[in-house]
């Protein structure tokens, strides 16, 4: 059995800042999610044409903000401008699309701890694995409890060790391939990030016992959180803030 490696992260963490009750990938949702409580935040992080790492979960812009067409074809300063909270509901219009270096000042401010998953526009998976990996390590330089890095795209996360080995990461992944734990010592990783649907408690085993930590996504059914934590799960990702507590209880 490997020894598990260090893991200095809440029990339960914000699903993309507070799930649905805020428009997500905000300041705004952060915010809400450390009034519920909760002391982690999951968020995504892409490029801008320019470079610069902010926070968007869809390849375009549709969806979530103002604008149209895919994300990466504006700079920062352009991306700054756009409204990304009408689309939730008229009490959020004017919210910005947040960069990184502004959610560092905040969860670092607020001693909340992060999860950043690497969110690549199409085309640019090494790229923003590595600046996003670069632009983390600087600005959480000193902290006591480091960004997670996490990623659906081996490419990204290849490029964030090669960048900064020293920043822990998660493979994330929908699937449960036979060779999911080698994989996750390919890419140099210290979790399995998992659809919660995934996961049975002889998985949780297994992972533990080759050192590696577990967190599930995204889990919104107490009975069933409960369950995930039972069988050992190291830290829970959920939208549903208001209902899922952010301190799990002690057991009687």
């Amino acid at each position: 059995m490997t020894a598990l490696p260090p893991w200095p992260y809440p029990k339960r963490a914000a699903h993309r800042g507070a799930g649905k009750l805020a428009p997500e990938n905000t300041l705004g949702a952060l915010r809400l999610g450390y009034a519920y409580g909760y002391r982690m935040a999951e968020f995504d992080v892409k490029l801008s044409a320019d470079g610069l790492p902010f926070l968007l979960h869809d390849a375009t812009l549709d969806r979530t903000t103002n604008g149209t067409g895919r994300a990466d074809a504006l700079t920062w300063r352009e991306l700054a401008r756009l409204d990304a909270g009408s689309w939730h509901s008229a009490g959020w219009a004017g919210e910005p699309l947040p960069a990184l270096s502004a959610v560092a000042r905040y969860c670092r401010a607020n001693g909340i701890a992060v999860n950043i998953e690497i969110k690549p526009s199409p085309g640019r998976e090494r790229e923003t694995g590595a600046a996003v990996a670069i632009d983390a390590a600087t600005l959480w330089k000193g902290s006591d409890v480091p960004p997670l890095l996490s990623s659906f795209s081996a490419t990204a996360l290849e490029a964030a060790l090669e960048v900064v080995p020293s920043l822990p990461r998660a493979w994330l992944t929908e699937t449960l391939p036979a060779d999911w734990r080698e994989r996750c010592k390919a890419l140099g990783c210290v979790a399995l990030d998992a659809k919660h649907t995934l996961i049975e408690a002889e998985t949780v085993a297994r992972a533990h016992s080759a050192g590696l930590r577990v967190a599930a996504w995204t889990v919104n059914d107490p009975d069933r959180a409960a369950e995930l934590a039972a069988w050992g799960v190291d830290t829970i990702i959920t939208d549903a803030v208001d209902v899922i507590e952010a301190r799990p209880p002690r057991p009687s």
